[in-house]
């Protein structure tokens, strides 16, 4: 129970991260937006990434208690550094926290464009949770890799998030929804690459499907984010928290699928479903362009 409470502890502060990212694109021209949108995607993306393998590579070294008290001090750090840097900002809302959370539930249904882009994002990190929920549990099984091997092949898939300041760059440049088919193509291409990886029992082709896919999602991240920070900068915030929680929910999804698909389909199934999720987000992007006029949507 001890564990369970500061698990959520955990994961009810940490959201403080995703107000960064509306408070550096308030803080940005226009013309820079997605660059800096990108930046800071990259450093919250490798963020993820790597705490999965640093952890075990901490917890293989000095116990998995260490793990704890080092994210503590890093997280100290991190609070009182910001504490001092970031910019003082405050917003013209006069509407109360309850007012606020309804209308922000509205939003997907208000906004169209935001609508899409979670979608879209939802399809594409779901794929990205079955992927890096499963590939640990079959390099163990079927690769009999250690703890360490395993660390380090979550390293390597990391380089993905290399992307996110080019898909921003891209964006603002005006090819958001290019780089959008792209980068859900891309995800369909990886769980390929992932499939002839399982075939051919090659550690080397699973960590090349894992670069791939960590480049595709987090460039369309980027794409969904440049697109939904241009629609109305007074509720910036509140478009990127539902943004964020969609498309959570979609990765929420693929983690809870992962186990009964490897039980019952082994890695074959992983990768069916993970490249039939974009294909569906594509196709989604087909029906709307038809009636859709605007080039970042």
């Amino acid at each position: 129970p001890m564990m369970l409470a500061a698990a959520a502890l955990i994961g009810l502060t940490s959201v403080a991260v995703q107000m960064l990212v509306p408070l550096a694109a308030h803080l940005t021209p226009e013309a820079r937006r997605g660059q800096v949108v990108g930046m800071v995607m990259s450093g919250l993306l490798f963020g993820i990434l790597l705490a999965r393998p640093v952890a075990s590579l901490i917890a293989d070294a000095f116990g998995w208690r260490a793990v704890f008290f080092a994210s503590a001090a890093v997280t100290l750090v991190m609070l009182i550094l910001l504490r001092f840097t970031l910019p003082q900002r405050q917003p013209m809302v006069r509407q109360g926290y309850g007012a606020l959370l309804k209308s922000a539930l509205a939003l997907p249904v208000t906004q169209p464009v935001l609508r899409r882009r979670a979608a879209y994002q939802a399809a594409a990190f779901a794929g990205f949770s079955l992927f890096w929920t499963g590939a640990p549990l079959v390099l163990a099984r079927e690769f009999h890799e250690t703890q360490r091997g395993i660390a380090l092949f979550a390293l390597v898939g990391a380089g993905g998030a290399l992307a996110a300041p080019i898909a921003g760059r891209l964006a603002d440049r005006g090819f958001a929804r290019v780089g959008t088919v792209l980068a859900l193509s891309g995800v369909v291409g990886s769980f390929l690459v992932a499939s002839a990886g399982g075939l051919l029992h090659s550690v080397v082709i699973l960590a090349l499907a894992g670069v791939m896919l960590d480049a595709s999602v987090q460039s369309n991240l980027v794409f969904g984010q440049r697109a939904i920070y241009t629609l109305a900068p007074d509720i910036r915030s509140r478009l990127n928290g539902m943004y964020m929680a969609i498309f959570f929910t979609g990765g929420a999804v693929g983690s809870a699928l992962t186990s009964p698909l490897i039980g019952r389909f082994g890695w074959p199934g992983i990768c069916v479903l993970g490249g039939a999720l974009p294909l569906l987000a594509l196709g989604y992007v087909a029906f709307a362009a038809r009636g859709r006029q605007s080039r970042v949507a």
